[in-house]
Parts: structure tokens; C-alpha cells; sequence
């Protein structure tokens, strides 16, 4: 790969199923390094499989990486669209002699592999067609197959992983094109590959293998290979392979629960990617700092917690006009009633407040309660412990004091600290009560705030509907 190169990757996925948490992690891979480079991240998808490819598949994917922000370069591609390009060079291999017609058919191949096992050999098939002969008949079905070296050894310099080697008397002649035409993963990947100018093929090490094979078609067609990378698989935090018990879910579940996508891309980051001891960047630092050298060897372990962690602190980072916007996207993403105009300007009066405790944009929401509620506010089982019959007598009193308060932060405070010492009480003791009969909940942002955002009128209004 010439140094030179401007940096090309690509992310691959099968439309089969949703995008989940392990293809999400290599498609991100895949846009760091281009981004990193100023290069180009390319979207292909590899729809070979007919039977099992479906339109609702490939959108899911699209509206994955659309959700976690990771924008590709170009038109998605299409890998069955490109079969006869694909045979197309399984042909002129042939013509060059990296390639031949295997008339074999499966009884004789499976004859041949008992055989083998039966002498204690590998049960590589070892075609009579590999060096020519007259077909069987002149319209006998045939496969194409690769001429692989048969002594030596096939090496890949893998950025992750090192050198790794492989014997090539290990690796057989494998299927560029089967009986019906039609090519095989192996033959699509590369040519595709190559015809898209991929520098770097990033993807998961359950691909190590591949690397090997797919080198030996790069070079039997003569083109040179590009820089892999196989980075280790993600595990579940007990350390098994990842399951959907896990996490092992499509990309859409996760922004359903409610994380925010700058969230996502930092945790999936750092499974199995490091800069030093960083745990919370934004995506502006990950993209500067992404290299291939910090990815780990060992596999990343998915651990909720953590995400939950990082995702509290994104959230508490985001200025108020983003946190509204990303929270009516996922208003709109769950199908729920948009803001109104007065609900939007109290959101953003609240922001501060709002996100400090929230991890999820659910419990965003949980907390916007005393803004996106409607009177009379029906208490949860919590604060309706609150406002028994000595609190609601006290909210009276205080409910007199407060017609005639000033309506700032600071007043309030003043007024409510002098309202509890009047009546031999911490300020816990008032605030708590007033918490519940003005949000009907027990967890909100501070009282004060509260009473600042939705003014005095309705704030008397809701004491007299608790104490009425």
C-alpha cells in the first residue's frame, strides 16, 4: 500500500438482521480511522445471500448508522448488483492461469475426503482438473475454482493482530464462482474491495481467516492487498461471548432505551480502543486521536454500567438548545405528542437542573415531569407519603406567604428558609412536601427551579390543588 494513498475504508454488513452492538463498533472503527485521515468511509452492502437479504434489513442498518451519527461517503453499494463484475474476473483468472474449471462433482469430492481422513490427511480436495483435461461432457456443470500455491506459506502483517502465517498446504483451492455462476463471499469481498480502492479492511478477528484466503485471490488477480485489521470480538462482562442477555441487541434498541448517540459512539469506542487513561471525550477527540496501534488485542467487555456512566456525563455536557433537540429526536423516535412552544421554552429555562441526574432520555423525561404534566398533578406513591395531613396544613401557611413573595431564584429561597425556621423546621422538611405537591413526584430539579420555571400563578394553583 503505497504510503501516499489517500485512506479508504469501508464497513460491510450483511442485511440479515439489525445492525448490532459488535457491527455498529466496526462500522465506527471504519469511520474514525477515514475520518482521522481525511479519507473516505464507504458503505457496502453485502446482499449476496438472496434467500436471507431483505429490503427492511438493509434500512434497519441505514437507520443505525444514520442514529449513531456515522455518516458514509457516496451511495451505498450494493454487492449482488456487481455479480457479473465479480465473475468477470474469475474468467480472465482462468485466461491467466490463477484459476481453473473443476468438473468434480459433490460424490466424488466427498469420496475423496474420506479418503483422505481415512489415510489420517487433512481432507483438503485436491481437484484432477487443477492442471486442465477435456470436461466430461462439453456442456458439464463446473465450478471455478483458485489455484492455490501449494507449498510456502501466506502471510498477513495484520495492524492488530502482527504477523500471523499460515501454511499453504492448509488452504485449499477454494470456490471463486459456483455451478450456477454465481460468485462466493471470498471472490465478491475482493474484488469489491479492490474496484472500491479500499486501503484498510477493519473488521472483526472471526475474519482472521479470511485474510488469508482473500490474499491469495488478491494475488492471483494480481492486485495488491490492502492493510488489515482484525480487532478482537466483544464479550458480555462475564466474559463469555456476547449474547443478547448481554447487550447483543440491534443499534435501535439502545437509542429506544434512550442513550444519546454521542454517548454511544464514545462508549463502543473504547471497546477495545484506548487513549491513555481518557474514559469521556467527544467524538471531535476521537476522531484526532484514533489510531489502529491502541486497538487492544484481548476482546472489549460490555458493561452497562458504564455506559449508563458516560451517558449521564454526555448528557450533563450538552448546552440546553442541543439537550431540547435531542430529546424531542427521541420524543419522535418513540412516537410520542411533540413539545408544545411553552413546554420547549420551560425545557430550556430547566436544562441545567434537568440533566443532572438523568443518564437516559427517559429519565430526562421523568424529570421533566412537573413541565410535561397537566393539573391537578396525581402524586406517585412516594409523594403522596409527602403531603399527609400536617404537610398539607403547612403548605397552607407557606401558600399565604408566598402571594406576596418576589418571584426570583434568590427571593424564594429566602422566603421558604424563613417559613421553615418560623415553623421549627429544616428547610428538608418544607422542601420536600412542596416538591411533591408541585411536581407529584420526589426526585426533580431543585424546588427553587422548579417554582422559577412555571411561575407563581401556576405554582399557586398546584399548592391549592395539593392542599385544597
Amino acid at each position: 500500500m503505497a504510503a501516499s494513498a489517500p485512506v479508504v475504508t469501508r464497513f460491510a454488513p450483511s442485511p440479515t438482521g439489525f445492525l448490532h452492538i459488535g457491527g455498529a463498533r466496526t462500522a465506527l472503527f471504519n469511520w474514525l480511522f477515514a475520518r482521522h485521515h481525511q479519507g473516505t468511509f464507504l458503505l457496502r452492502i453485502e446482499d449476496t445471500d438472496r434467500a436471507r437479504s431483505t429490503p427492511e434489513a438493509t434500512q434497519a442498518i441505514l437507520d443505525g448508522l444514520k442514529w449513531l451519527g456515522l455518516d458514509w461517503d457516496g451511495e451505498p453499494i450494493s454487492q449482488f448488483a456487481r455479480s457479473d463484475r465479480h465473475a468477470e474476473v474469475a474468467h480472465r483468472m482462468i485466461e491467466d492461469g490463477t484459476a481453473y474449471r473443476c468438473y468434480a462433482s459433490k460424490e466424488e469430492i466427498d469420496a475423496f475426503r474420506e479418503a483422505e481422513k481415512a489415510a489420517g490427511r487433512p481432507p483438503l480436495f485436491l481437484s484432477p482438473w487443477r492442471d486442465g483435461g477435456t470436461p466430461p461432457a462439453p456442456d458439464a456443470p463446473y465450478v471455478v475454482r483458485l489455484k492455490a500455491p501449494r507449498d510456502g506459506e501466506t502471510v498477513v502483517e495484520d495492524q492488530v493482530q502482527g504477523t500471523v502465517t499460515w501454511k499453504n498446504e492448509t488452504l485449499d483451492d477454494l470456490i471463486l464462482l459456483r455451478s450456477d455462476g454465481t460468485p462466493t463471499y471470498m471472490l465478491a469481498v475482493v474484488v469489491d474491495d479492490h474496484d472500491m480502492g479500499v486501503t484498510h479492511v477493519i473488521r472483526g478477528d472471526d475474519h482472521l481467516t479470511n485474510s488469508a484466503r482473500q490474499t491469495l485471490i488478491y494475488r492471483a488477480a494480481g492486485w495488491e492487498t490492502p492493510v488489515f485489521a482484525h480487532i478482537p470480538l466483544i464479550h458480555g462482562p462475564d466474559g463469555a461471548k456476547l449474547s443478547k442477555r448481554h447487550g447483543a441487541l440491534g443499534v435501535e434498541a439502545y437509542r429506544d432505551m434512550g442513550y444519546p448517540p454521542e454517548a454511544m459512539r464514545n462508549y463502543l469506542a473504547r471497546l477495545g480502543w484506548s487513549h491513555g487513561d481518557d474514559e469521556f471525550f467527544t467524538t471531535e477527540q476521537a476522531v484526532g486521536w484514533f489510531n489502529l496501534e491502541s486497538i487492544g488485542k484481548s476482546p472489549a467487555r460490555f458493561d452497562f454500567k458504564k455506559l449508563e456512566n458516560l451517558s449521564g456525563q454526555h448528557m450533563r455536557a450538552m448546552d440546553p438548545a442541543h439537550m431540547l433537540q435531542a430529546l424531542s429526536d427521541y420524543v419522535a423516535s418513540q412516537n410520542m405528542p411533540p413539545f408544545t412552544e411553552d413546554q420547549n421554552a420551560q425545557i430550556l429555562a430547566a436544562a441545567e437542573g434537568l440533566k443532572e441526574r438523568a443518564k437516559t432520555f427517559p429519565e430526562l423525561l421523568e424529570m421533566a415531569h412537573f413541565i410535561l404534566g397537566q393539573r391537578p398533578f396525581e402524586p406517585d406513591e412516594k409523594a403522596a407519603a409527602q403531603l399527609d395531613t400536617v404537610s398539607r396544613g403547612m403548605l397552607s401557611r407557606l401558600t399565604t406567604r408566598l402571594q406576596h413573595a418576589s418571584w426570583t431564584q434568590a427571593a424564594l429561597e429566602a422566603e421558604i428558609r424563613d417559613f421553615a425556621d418560623s415553623e421549627g423546621l429544616k428547610l428538608g422538611k418544607v422542601a420536600q412536601p412542596l416538591r411533591a405537591a408541585l411536581t407529584g413526584r420526589t426526585v426533580s430539579p431543585s424546588v427553587f427551579d422548579v417554582m422559577g420555571v412555571i411561575g407563581k400563578e401556576e405554582t399557586l394553583l398546584r399548592l391549592a390543588d395539593a392542599t385544597g
